[in-house]
C-alpha cells in the first residue's frame, strides 16, 4: 500500500471523527435538553417531584432502549447513512416540541426525539471502522468528548429563554421562552444531516454487511460483555442521571436561579465529557482494566461523602467539588470502559457496544426515577447520590473480583487465553 493511500486513509478517518463527533455533540444536547428546560415546563404545567422526574427520563429511556438495533445497524449499512438518518428523524419531534400544549404531549415528544441518544452507538461503530486498534482509544474518547453536548443547553438556554419573549416572534410563529430552544435546535439538525451526507468519505466501511445476524449477535451470550455493562451504568448511566437532575438539586436545595444551576451543572459536563480522550489515551498505554479499577475507587470516595453528608453541611462549594470529583471520574471512565469493546470484539463493535451503551443508558434512564422516589419517601435530596453510590460500589466489587481471579491466575501460570478472558 502506497504512502497517498495511507494519507487518504487517514483523512478519510479524520474527516469520519469530526462529522461524528459534532453530529454527536449536536444530538446529545438535543436528547438532554430537557435537563434544563424542565424546569421552566414544571412550572408552565405545574409538575410534581414524580412528573418531573418521568419527564426528565423518558427522553433517556429512548435513547436507550434502541442502542443495540442502532448499533448493528450502522454495521450493516454504514456511520455515514446511519447518522445522517438520526439526525434528520430526531428534527421532526424535536420540532414538535416547541409547540407541545400538555404534558401528555411533552412526553410523547420527548420519546421520540430521545432516539437522538441512539446517536452514540451508530458513531462508535462508524468511527471504530475507520480506526486501527492502536488507535482506537483516543479516536473513542475523542468521539465520546461529544457528550459535552449535554452542557450545550445548560448555557444557552438561561439565557435565549430570558431573551425571546414569552410570546415569541412572527406573530407566535417562532415561539418565545423555553419553547425557541427545541427550535433552534431543529434548524441545527436539519443542517448537520446534510453536512453528514455530503461531506462523509465515500465508500463507507460497513463491517457488518454480509454477515448474518446470528452471527453479530453471538458476542452477547458472554457474560463480560453484560459486566461491561454495568460498568457502563456507573461512567455513564449516572452522568446522563445527573446531568438532568442537577440543575433542579442545585435550584431547589442552595436556592439558586437558573442560571447559577444551569452553569454549574455544565461545569459538572465538562470534565464529564472533555477528559474521554485522556481516558482513551490512558486506556491505550496501562490498559482499560487498570484505568476503570481506579476510576471506580475514586468515585466510591466521592458518593460516599455525598452520600452520608447533609448538603447544608457540606454547602454548595463542597458539594459542586464532590460533583466535579465524580465527573472527572465519569470522563476517564468511559473511555476506559468502551475501549474493552473494540479489544475483545473488533468485528462486533455494532453489537457489543449496542448493548454496552443500552445497559449504561437504561442507567440514566432508571436513575432519576430512583433520585425523584427516594427524594419523595425520605425527604432527603441527598439520595440522588445514594443511588450513584450503590451501583458505583456494586460495579467496583464485580470488578475486583475478576482482578483477584487474574492475580490467581497469574500465580498459576494459566494458559495465556485463560489470563486473557480474566484480564477484564
Amino acid at each position: 500500500m502506497d504512502t497517498r493511500q495511507l494519507s487518504s486513509e487517514d483523512k478519510g478517518a479524520a474527516r469520519v471523527l469530526t462529522l461524528a463527533t459534532t453530529s454527536f455533540t449536536l444530538l446529545f444536547a438535543v436528547w438532554l435538553m430537557l435537563g434544563v428546560l424542565a424546569v421552566p415546563i414544571k412550572t408552565e404545567f405545574g409538575l410534581n417531584k414524580v412528573q418531573f422526574s418521568w419527564l426528565t427520563a423518558i427522553a433517556i429511556l429512548s435513547g436507550s432502549i434502541w442502542r443495540l438495533p442502532f448499533g448493528l445497524w450502522a454495521d450493516r449499512v454504514g456511520g455515514r447513512v446511519a447518522m445522517t438518518t438520526i439526525t434528520l428523524v430526531t428534527a421532526v419531534p424535536c420540532l414538535l416540541t416547541a409547540y407541545a400544549t400538555s404534558y401528555t404531549e411533552l412526553m410523547v415528544y420527548a420519546l421520540f426525539f430521545g432516539l437522538a441518544g441512539n446517536s452514540f452507538t451508530s458513531g462508535v461503530a462508524w468511527t471504530s471502522a475507520w480506526f486501527s486498534a492502536q488507535r482506537q482509544g483516543v479516536a473513542l474518547g475523542t468521539f465520546g468528548a461529544g457528550n459535552v453536548g449535554a452542557s450545550v443547553t445548560k448555557l444557552i438556554g438561561p439565557s435565549l429563554i430570558a431573551l425571546m419573549p414569552a410570546a415569541g416572534l412572527a406573530g407566535g410563529v417562532i415561539p418565545g421562552g423555553w419553547r425557541f430552544v427545541p427550535m433552534l435546535y431543529t434548524v441545527l439538525l436539519v443542517i448537520m444531516a446534510i453536512v453528514v451526507w455530503t461531506m462523509s468519505p465515500t465508500p463507507d466501511r460497513k463491517p457488518g454487511a454480509g454477515r448474518s445476524l446470528s452471527t453479530l449477535l453471538r458476542p452477547l451470550s458472554e457474560m463480560r460483555v453484560w459486566r461491561f455493562g454495568l460498568y457502563y451504568v456507573v461512567v455513564f448511566g449516572a452522568y446522563v442521571a445527573l446531568s438532568v437532575w442537577m440543575p433542579n438539586y442545585y435550584a431547589s436545595v442552595f436556592k439558586l436561579g437558573l442560571g447559577s444551576a444551569a452553569l454549574l451543572t455544565a461545569l459538572f459536563i465538562f470534565p464529564a465529557s472533555l477528559l474521554r480522550p485522556l481516558g482513551g489515551y490512558l486506556s491505550d498505554r496501562f490498559g482499560a482494566r487498570t484505568v476503570t479499577y481506579f476510576t471506580f475507587v475514586i468515585m466510591t470516595l466521592a458518593s460516599l461523602l455525598l452520600s452520608v453528608m447533609d448538603a447544608q453541611t457540606l454547602g454548595l462549594w463542597g458539594t459542586f467539588a464532590l460533583v466535579e470529583v465524580l465527573g472527572v471520574g465519569m470522563g476517564v471512565g468511559k473511555a476506559s470502559v468502551y475501549k474493552y469493546v473494540p479489544s475483545y470484539y473488533p468485528r462486533d463493535v455494532g453489537a457489543v457496544g449496542g448493548i454496552v451503551g443500552t445497559l449504561g443508558g437504561l442507567g440514566g434512564f432508571l436513575l432519576p426515577l430512583g433520585f425523584g422516589y427516594l427524594e419523595a419517601l425520605t425527604g432527603r435530596p441527598e439520595s440522588c447520590f445514594w443511588a450513584v453510590g450503590f451501583v458505583t460500589l456494586t460495579s467496583l466489587f464485580a470488578l475486583t473480583v475478576v482482578v483477584n481471579a487474574l492475580k490467581r491466575v497469574e500465580r498459576s501460570s494459566a494458559p495465556a487465553s485463560l489470563a486473557g478472558d480474566a484480564a477484564e
